[in-house]
């Protein structure tokens, strides 16, 4: 079964920047940035390089309840603050958790709005270390090979400690809100052909108008907000 899993799992990231077969992403008008996202839009700002605190909370208000995540940046110093910085800059309002395989994993990370993403698409982050496990409720990274992550995360439902060698490196874990995570919706699956589930391309070509076109009824993150820290870190 892990076999399998992570030879799926390898071979659908190392596919997500590969573009859609003629027809498969219908033709829509993307959504524009506003001035809320002007800040996205320059990923080279030195605002995203400050390091992040050694521990924090993040609150991902979704459209089945609210998430509560804990990062502790010792456990993936890079890929953490990357986040910090992210969250705290809304660009996970609007994403949706668009390749959900129960007892496997939830991923998220993809902003609604094309030309957002588009910029964060080429800022690509140096690889942390594994130094913890992608064991249940995990948060961690994807990526598709070597130095290639950006913004998408995946949360582990189950044991994907077979992930660790692959280097997929969390980032932190799920401390409320296990039930939502279980409610989301799982009814497209995973990438064809063994589900669905909405191509990347297609989601960088359309974003937010895509899906509302053609994945309705994916869940996605309406709200985040995050929690500075009260207490030293831990990991």
């Amino acid at each position: 079964m892990a076999t399998a899993l992570r030879a799926a799992w390898t071979f659908a990231f190392a596919g997500t920047a590969a573009a859609c077969a003629a027809g498969d992403c219908p033709s829509v008008d993307p959504p524009q940035p506003g001035p809320e996202h002007q800040a996205l839009l320059d990923p080279s700002s030195p605002m995203f390089a400050t390091p992040a605190p050694d521990t924090f909370r993040v609150r991902f208000e979704t459209t089945e309840g609210d998430v509560e995540i804990e990062v502790y940046t010792a456990w993936a110093p890079i890929g953490a603050t990357r986040f910090y910085h992210l969250a705290r800059n809304g660009f996970y309002d609007g994403s949706p958790f668009f390749r959900v395989v129960p007892g496997f994993v939830a991923p998220f990370g993809v902003n609604p709005i094309p030309a957002v993403q588009r910029v964060w698409h080429a800022a690509t982050l140096p690889d942390d270390s594994v130094r913890a496990s992608n064991v249940r409720y995990t948060v961690t990274f994807a990526h598709a090979g070597e130095n290639t992550r950006t913004t998408q995360l995946f949360i582990n439902y189950g044991d994907n400690s077979f992930l660790d060698a692959d280097g997929f490196a969390p980032i932190g874990r799920v401390m409320d809100g296990s039930g939502v995570l279980l409610r989301l919706n799982s009814s497209y699956g995973d990438l064809p052909p063994r589900g669905n589930a909405p191509s990347y391309s297609c989601m960088l070509e359309g974003g937010g108008a895509f899906l509302e076109r053609r994945y309705p009824d994916l869940d996605r993150i309406e709200r985040t907000v995050v929690i500075e820290p009260t207490a030293p870190g831990n990991g």
